[in-house]
């Protein structure tokens, strides 16, 4: 029988959440066998990754009450669990790796991140010149790419966004919807015919978005009928490009689209880490880092 004075795990659980000022969203206490008995290292990074999974979130002190131990025994652990790909490290502290169940709705993401989406557009604009043909994949990321298509002469945009198709209507740019099953939620085109239309055109340079990506999964979607469009538009261009804020990394969906390293370039905000952004680099993907900035 466990000794009387001794403070039970889950109340430690419990009173660094607390001490933090997060509010706990489920039952944190950890199976009997977790007690106080001293743990392995795999041991503590097991019951490390059933806390994350409930909390989604906690900070280094938060681990090193949780299992009390120290500062750099925590960032140790936390390490081998990034590099396996099972966590992600946030400043302070580190968060789970999560799964899409839905795709967002276009509505949801055209207010938010805004200062990261416009530095993201001009650096991919970059490698835009009079002339070309590019695809823009639906999202509002590429969407804060219109004003710098617009200031380009001769340009031919092929896309499967119709907030795109509305933001180019009234400009001189040559426009080319893909049609196919309209997906409401996300204002585009989805699924066999929009990827039919793909493969009857020759693309420059595809600007491709993604709702979920990480290193070991690469661009993920929950929704199937979308891959096949993504596809299509990667196969038809000379050159691809991943446009994705850094709030999505470290999220992935059931479908995979295509592994990092077949992305020509990948440009993302400075919210990524440094660990992860190292990470991608060591993998042999050419990665940008863009500055926030406002509207154009």
């Amino acid at each position: 029988m466990p000794n009387s004075t001794r403070t039970d795990p889950a109340d430690r659980v419990n009173q660094a959440i607390q001490t933090a000022g997060v509010t706990p969203d489920a039952d944190v206490s950890d199976p009997p066998a977790a007690v106080d008995a001293p743990m392995i290292p795999d041991q503590r990074r097991e019951s490390m990754l059933r806390q994350l999974r409930r909390h989604k979130v906690l900070s280094v002190h938060q681990l090193m009450e949780i299992f009390n131990c120290s500062h750099m025994t925590v960032r140790r652990d936390i390490a081998a669990l990034e590099q396996g790909g099972l966590v992600y490290s946030v400043p302070g502290g580190v968060r789970i790796a999560s799964e899409l169940n839905t795709e967002p709705s276009h509505q949801s993401k055209a207010t938010i991140e805004q200062p990261q989406k416009h530095g993201i557009a001009r650096r991919a604009s970059q490698l835009l010149r009079p002339g070309m043909t590019a695809y823009l994949d639906a999202g509002t990321t590429t969407l804060s790419m219109v004003p710098h298509i617009v200031a380009l002469s001769g340009m031919t945009v092929v896309t499967n966004d119709f907030a795109i198709v509305q933001a180019l209507a009234e400009s001189p740019v040559n426009v080319i919807h893909t049609g196919g099953l309209l997906d409401h939620a996300n204002l585009s085109s989805v699924g066999g015919l929009a990827a039919a239309t793909l493969r009857h055109v020759s693309i420059d340079v595809a600007f491709m978005s993604a709702s979920s990506w990480d290193l070991r999964r690469g661009v993920t979607t929950p929704s199937a009928p979308k891959v096949e469009v993504k596809c299509a538009a990667m196969d038809a261009a000379s050159q691809t490009v991943l446009v994705a804020t850094s709030s999505k990394y470290g999220t992935f969906g059931l479908y995979k689209v295509a592994g990092l390293e077949q992305f020509d370039l990948v440009v993302t905000d400075e919210g990524l880490a440094s660990a992860a952004a190292a990470g991608i680099r060591e993998a042999g993907v050419d990665l940008a880092i863009a500055a926030a900035e406002p509207a154009p």
